[in-house]
């Protein structure tokens, strides 16, 4: 008797190659319009299938042109890959007269380890043979097994679901109904304890703090290792954005960035809690600040139990006042590294995004002072805006080195 071929062939294929994945496996396939549940049976079918040009004389298979010109060789983009979508409609929707031939011969090796050929010279399923029936009935008696299966399987899931399912659900609410009770008393404790939120601040408090602010800092005055710190100073560009009744907060650095929050402590007034941002989310150089948020004042200063930010052993805690200008609101940040400019300007350069389009750069470095353009900010972050942890002589410089005045 000759084999099946065409529609009939691969339809009775693809049944028994879908039986034997879900046997070997250990799964039930949804064999449904979803070509996603077709997916790992192709990834499958198409190792088997992108070898085809190298084992014609071993499986017994015709001959496949080996494609020396891949474009692409990850799935589904080689020339013999098979698709979930190919599967599904040579066997859901039934609607393929003449599957493609590395289909056909990658589910023969599969299920019997030789291809069409071979199986062709030596049989070995007589459901592949041709008994005379036409391509409708093979139709209806694949899809009249494959309902009578699927409806017996769904019925032996769904009540093994159920009954886990109602296990499941009583002890769930049961340790939720527990664990909701001793978090909610935990959370309210360690509210309290550690004041967290204390203050809800209004509408207008949020949108006052809420934004992309400046802040000037004169820390590279306190570092030892800096010979021309005599009032160097840099800028941070900040960015504060409310969520759930408190505030995140990114940080950018001429060297470093920093993470952190703020909230309110009593209205206009803030508490800010940074670190220095690592690899491993830990704990670095811990920076705590209040800030006054006074309507009248363009220069909103804050007083920071902070650190000078030296190397090594130098660093150090200081007091420091920082100035915080506001710049706007809404849009996002992008740190600009690795470039042309970056070069140029020996600085971190911070592209601010806006929401109207247009976009402003701001270059972070340390420079002099008196080099500001905003000239008021000389009383506010010179040498008498840090306090030192242990007092040293000649460490805050109170007037330029010699070698400089002369």
């Amino acid at each position: 008797m000759k084999v099946l071929k065409g529609k009939s062939e691969i339809l009775i294929l693809l049944k028994k190659v879908l039986e034997k994945f879900e046997t070997e496996k250990e799964i039930v396939i949804s064999k449904n319009s979803n070509r996603k549940n077709y997916e790992p049976i192709a990834r499958l079918l198409s190792e088997i299938s992108n070898q085809l040009p190298y084992t014609s004389e071993e499986l017994k298979h015709e001959k496949y042109p080996i494609d020396y010109n891949p474009r692409k060789q990850e799935y589904p983009f080689r020339k013999y890959d098979i698709t979930g979508n190919q599967i599904k409609d040579a066997y859901f929707n039934q609607i393929i007269s003449n599957p493609r031939s590395f289909l056909v011969d990658a589910c023969y090796i599969y299920l019997y380890g030789m291809g069409r050929l071979g199986f062709s010279e030596a049989p070995v399923d007589d459901d592949l043979l041709d008994s005379g029936e036409t391509n409708s009935m093979v139709e209806s008696r694949v899809s009249i097994e494959n309902e009578y299966k699927e409806k017996y399987l769904s019925s032996q899931k769904a009540q093994k679901k159920w009954l886990a399912f109602s296990v499941f659900l009583i002890l769930i609410l049961l340790f939720t109904c527990i664990g909701w009770k001793n978090q909610s008393k935990n959370w309210e404790i360690l509210k309290n304890d550690l004041k967290i939120m204390p203050y809800v601040p209004s509408q207008e408090e949020i949108d006052s703090l809420e934004g992309v602010w400046i802040c000037y800092i004169g820390s590279p005055q306190a570092r030892i290792s800096e010979s021309n710190r005599y009032h160097l100073v840099v800028s941070n560009i900040v960015d504060i954005k409310f969520k759930n009744g408190y505030f995140t907060l990114s940080r950018f650095g001429a060297s470093f960035n920093h993470d952190g929050f703020a909230q309110f402590e009593s209205p206009w007034l803030i508490s800010i809690y940074t670190y220095v941002k690592n690899k491993l989310n830990q704990i670095e150089s811990p920076r705590h600040s209040l800030l006054p948020l006074n309507k009248d004042e363009k220069f909103k200063s804050a007083i920071s139990a902070s650190w000078n930010f030296d190397s090594g052993n130098n660093n150090d805690i200081i007091g420091i006042r920082e100035v915080y200008i506001k710049l706007g609101k809404g849009g996002y940040l992008e740190e600009i590294i690795n470039t042309v400019e970056n070069a140029s300007c020996k600085c971190k350069i911070i592209k601010w995004h806006k929401e109207n389009g247009s976009f402003e750069t701001f270059e972070l470095k340390n420079q002099l002072l008196d080099n500001l353009s905003e000239k008021e900010l000389a009383k506010l972050i010179d040498e008498n805006s840090i306090l030192l942890r242990v007092p040293s002589d000649g460490l805050i410089l109170k007037s330029p080195p010699l070698s400089k005045a002369n």
